[in-house]
């Protein structure tokens, strides 16, 4: 099973922020008398779980890049995006689950994961061009997109530049504004060094996969720096994606809510449902959840995104 490959993989991302706040402390350990959260130790504990086999695995030419990804499954494409520093591995069983029914493509974006680096600074933009010749390189004309975090920002700006690819868009924990993130997660961002990864999950799992492991430095730094760059991209260009679009957050999400509202609305949510009709597009808010725990809450998110990517309608008594 691939749960436990996501537990490592969603509790690094959350370390890195973790990390800054509780003094530096890895894993199972204490500095400055803080001392890991139990649940972060034992995620960190877990060892990732073997390979799903049957699997497509292959580097494509994109951009410049040798652009990893995989293939699970068959149906109408699903692309999926991941977060910052994450890999494919990353998904765990939200993958498995959505390939019993989909044929899903988990890309690596660059300088994560498999996809080695090049001259080239990161910006949302260049993820979601990437991303479309990757799917050209593949030959999917059209694909559903399901992007979390930093990957929910890109496959938003897959919608806004390439909107003749992109069917369906499910936008996990993801902005179109810098401020749609509390203040508190940039600042941590700007005070990350690579130091603070060592000892982590993350860096661990970089290091198995990534052609050089000496650039997770380079890694940290282009995140920081691409984080670093103010972004508010127009209303009208949100307003303008015509893809039925599923906004997920956590009630304790990095992303405010008020900022998933105004996406929302922007995309024709916000209306008496019972008197105008559902809107085309959708808002989910998981109680309980902070921003790197939306990516344990599969047995949430999969049921819900089948159905909005199938177009189930909602079975009222009325």
């Amino acid at each position: 099973m691939r749960s436990n490959h996501v537990r490592l993989q969603a509790a690094a991302a959350g370390l890195a922020v973790a990390i800054l706040v509780l003094g530096g402390c890895k894993q199972g350990g204490e500095k400055g008398g803080v001392t890991m959260p139990p649940a972060a130790q034992e995620m960190a504990a877990q060892k990732p779980a073997a390979s799903t086999p049957e699997v497509q695995r292959d580097y494509a030419p994109v951009n410049g890049l040798k652009m990893y990804y995989e293939i699970h499954g068959t149906g109408k494409p699903l692309v999926l995006l991941h977060g910052a520093f994450m890999t494919v591995e990353a998904w765990g069983d939200t993958l498995t689950e959505l390939a019993k029914s989909r044929r899903v493509i988990a890309a690596e974006l660059q300088g994560h994961g498999r996809t080695a680096d090049i001259d080239r600074p990161f910006s949302y933009e260049q993820f979601a061009d990437d991303v479309a010749a990757l799917m050209r390189h593949i030959g999917v004309d059209k694909a559903d997109i399901l992007g979390y975090s930093l990957g929910g920002a890109a496959a938003l700006q897959a919608a806004i530049r390439h909107p003749e690819m992109v069917d369906k868009l499910v936008v996990v924990s993801g902005t179109y504004r810098t401020d749609g993130w509390y203040p508190d997660v940039m600042a941590t961002i700007a005070k990350m060094t690579p130091d603070n990864f060592t000892g982590t999950p993350i860096r661990d799992g970089y290091d198995k996969v990534a052609p050089n492991p000496a650039a997770f430095p380079a890694l940290v730094d282009k995140i920081k720096a691409a984080e670093a760059k103010v972004y508010a991209w127009p209303e009208d260009a949100i307003r303008a994606i015509a893809s039925p679009t599923l906004i997920v957050i956590g009630d304790s999400d990095g992303v405010r809510p008020e900022h998933a509202v105004e996406m929302f609305r922007l995309l024709g949510g916000g209306v008496f449902g019972d008197i105008a009709g559902l809107p085309r597009s959708q808002l989910a808010i998981l109680p309980g959840t902070h921003h790197f725990g939306v990516m344990f809450r599969g047995a949430w998110l999969v049921p819900m995104i089948r159905d909005f990517l199938d177009g189930i309608p909602l079975q009222s008594p009325m």
